[in-house]
């Protein structure tokens, strides 16, 4: 096997190399070369600097996920970045791709850093529930302002070149191309001007006065919303600021191994390799997707735009479909504005907009120019005539081997298949509002679907920038449908005894960023209302159904866009307060239903949620509308708001036990039989005292 660390010399300058792809991640062979490697250069005198570079396509990227959960190997990375640091000549990385985690650790236990102009540097372990663990916390704000470094190291968020070196963290930004020669120039000039080791522990840490450090605190503390690593990321910094170097490192290790055995390091890690196995799926492994460049998108509204403008983006052609003129230009300006956010945002480049507008995007009310596309996405309201009629005409006007895609969020996707002569080219592609923000599609694969148009739903999600997971047909799919349960949960909730408010602030508690009653408000309620009236023909007659929400829409409250919903919204509360009418409405529902209300406490309504949406998506799992409970976890995270750090439904349960949740729906079955019955899967995995990870594997 080929060691990962070579050594060479250019004079009088030691090159230390890393070549260990893809990433040059910081495994125990790469770890142990690295040892070895310094202790040569040390013990044969020849050398009077170092350059620290690596092969490929980045610096060290971080640590090797495949050893996450096992033992650590000596030499651990905090006590080679140390022997790094007290080497006697100076050392310099070369940085190129990406210094992440343990690799940025390294770089700055380095003396100086040369970094290529396209270098991205961070220190991400907050999103895995971690903190740098490797010494990051304590020499990072030795060498960058401490409102930086907090930034970086509780934000997770990784940093370009310029800002590097605008913050001191690197010496000198050089062209890729040139990193190598740069990087050995500025060892000799260091040899020639007599240089020493500079090591950053020795470095003053920069210190933030206790207000201005109290004010971070309750700004990450509130941004955290229930994460425990940014607020241990902080007692790690303030004892940088506290303690002596070697005191510092020590409280940082104490820290970062109390996060290693926490549940919320767990479901961070499950939720990391969750969104890399959703995509591996064994009937497109081996497929070949279809080369996808001209997309047809048929609908200009808020979903239709937004499909466009992430379509656009990603280099796309686009040619977008309305009924009529006004709406082609309704439609036009919408996309345009879209754009045009993103030329704000620094996104993209005013003129790579104009020459999209001008070039790559169309919008026209004549389903011929949509020909020669290679995909249309249907992206009208949920109407099954109205998709019916569409998707007849698509398979009149599109060529032979297009993909014809629905955007339906609900109705069965077989049906709309039905309307055309060619089921194996039509699938669902469910994007999620804003579509060119929002990360989740669900790929919704129908009883015909071929497995290449599915393997190019999956492609095409990667183009777009989104986790793309694999739903079967039911009504709702995978999200949705668990959706409409935990709703009914929650409607259920008040009408027993708690208020709205109650629900959202219990929910918020528990780690969303938004209760579902605000959230209704802000999509707007004549939504759910019309998804509420489309099944209400077959509906159970004995179900007991609360008419609260429907009555709301009955008075033309819809929520934020009209002003009031569940909330109020005016001058005086922008973002909405509780509305005393809203309770009133509904103590006449219970009223006129019987029900005496009762005192419902914030844990109970957490638990009626994730005992609804458990037992819910353990049904899409034994149905196989999801194919493993992991496409759960991944939904919910990236479409619905569930808190990350709890790392989906599946994983809560695992983590409060099965029994636990089966057992909370057996109480609540009291309450209402008719809803509370517990899914066969559920009850079957209790009985064998499996976890819903046993099932993470099967179908490979």
């Amino acid at each position: 096997m080929t060691r990962p660390i070579s050594l060479e010399y250019n004079g009088e300058v030691a090159v230390i190399q890393s070549d260990n792809p893809p990433v040059n991640a910081l495994s125990h062979a790469v770890r142990s070369g690295l040892q070895d490697a310094f202790l040569q250069v040390i013990s044969e005198g020849k050398a009077r600097a170092i350059v620290l570079i690596c092969e490929g396509r980045s610096f060290f990227a971080g640590a090797d996920i495949r050893e996450f959960g096992g033992p650590m190997l000596e030499p651990v990375l905090p006590d080679l970045i140390n022997q790094i640091e007290s080497c006697p000549i100076p050392v310099v990385s070369a940085i190129h791709g990406t210094a992440l985690g343990g690799g940025l650790e390294v770089a700055m236990g380095t003396h100086y850093r040369v970094t290529a102009d396209s270098g991205q540097l961070g220190l991400p372990e907050v999103n895995l529930g971690l903190l740098p663990g490797a010494g990051g916390t304590q020499r990072l704000p030795r060498l960058v302002p401490m409102d930086e470094a907090a930034g970086m190291i509780t934000g997770g968020r990784p940093i370009r070149a310029q800002k590097a070196i605008e913050i001191g963290l690197v010496d000198k930004v050089v062209p890729l191309a040139d990193l190598r020669a740069e990087a050995l120039a500025f060892a000799q000039a260091l040899i020639r001007d007599g240089k020493s080791p500079r090591p950053t522990s020795a470095n003053d840490c920069d210190q933030m006065n206790a207000n201005r450090f109290a004010v971070l605190s309750d700004k990450v503390r509130k941004s955290a919303r229930g994460s425990v690593a940014p607020l241990k990321c902080l007692e790690a910094l303030e004892a940088a600021m506290l303690l002596p170097f070697d005191e510092g490192l020590a409280k940082e290790r104490a820290l970062f191994l109390d996060l290693v055995q926490s549940d919320q390091r767990a479901a961070l890690t499950h939720a990391f390799f969750a969104e890399r196995q959703v995509g591996k799926l064994p009937e497109i492994k081996g497929v070949s997707p279809r080369d996808i460049a001209t997309v047809g998108v048929v609908g200009g509204g808020t979903m239709g735009a937004g499909i466009t403008v992430c379509s656009l983006l990603s280099g796309l052609d686009v040619t977008l479909i309305e009924r009529d003129a006004e709406s082609v230009d309704r439609a036009t300006s919408t996309v345009s504005k879209l754009l045009m956010g993103a030329v704000k945002r620094g996104k993209l480049s005013q003129q790579a907009c104009d020459a999209i507008l001008s070039g790559s995007f169309r919008a026209s009310t004549d389903y011929t120019d949509l020909a020669q596309a290679d995909l249309v996405i249907e992206a009208v309201f949920e109407s099954m005539e109205v998709k019916k009629e569409i998707f007849g005409t698509l398979d009149q006007v599109c060529r032979q081997g297009a993909i014809l895609a629905s955007n339906t969020s609900y109705l069965d996707l077989n049906a709309i298949a039905q309307m055309t002569g060619r089921p194996a080219n039509v699938i669902g592609l469910h994007f999620f509002s804003p579509a060119h923000v929002m990360r989740l599609l669900e790929v919704v694969v129908g009883n015909a679907t071929a497995p290449d148009v599915t393997a190019t739903g999956f492609a095409l999600a990667k183009r777009l920038g989104k986790i793309a997971v694999r739903a079967g047909v039911c009504d709702g799919f995978i999200g949705n449908r668990i959706l409409s349960q935990y709703q009914k949960a929650n409607n259920a909730t008040v009408l027993a005894g708690a208020s709205p408010f109650d629900v959202d602030a219990a929910l918020t508690g528990f780690g969303l960023a938004m209760g579902p009653f605000a959230v209704g408000d802000l999509a707007g309620l004549d939504i759910g209302w019309a998804n509420r009236k489309r099944p209400a023909p077959t509906r159970d007659p004995g179900e007991v159904y609360p008419e609260f929400a429907d009555r709301l829409c009955e008075m033309g409250r819809f929520g934020r866009k009209t002003g009031r919903g569940f909330y109020i919204y005016d001058d005086a509360a922008p973002n909405g307060r509780p509305d005393p009418e809203v309770e009133e409405i509904i103590a006449e529902e219970r009223a006129e239903k019987g029900i005496a209300p009762r005192a419902i406490d914030a844990s109970e309504i957490v638990e009626r949620y994730m005992a609804a949406m458990v037992n819910e998506a353990a049904r899409i799992v034994e149905e196989g509308i999801a194919l493993r409970p992991l496409d759960v976890d991944v939904t919910l995270l990236n479409g619905y708001g569930f808190p990350r750090w709890r790392g989906g439904p599946m994983q809560y349960a695992d983590t409060v036990g099965i029994s636990k949740i089966l057992s909370d729906i057996n109480r609540f079955t009291e309450d209402d039989p008719r809803f509370w019955q517990a899914a066969p899967l559920l009850e079957r995995l209790a009985q064998e005292d499996r976890s819903f990870a046993s099932l993470n594997t099967q179908g490979e």
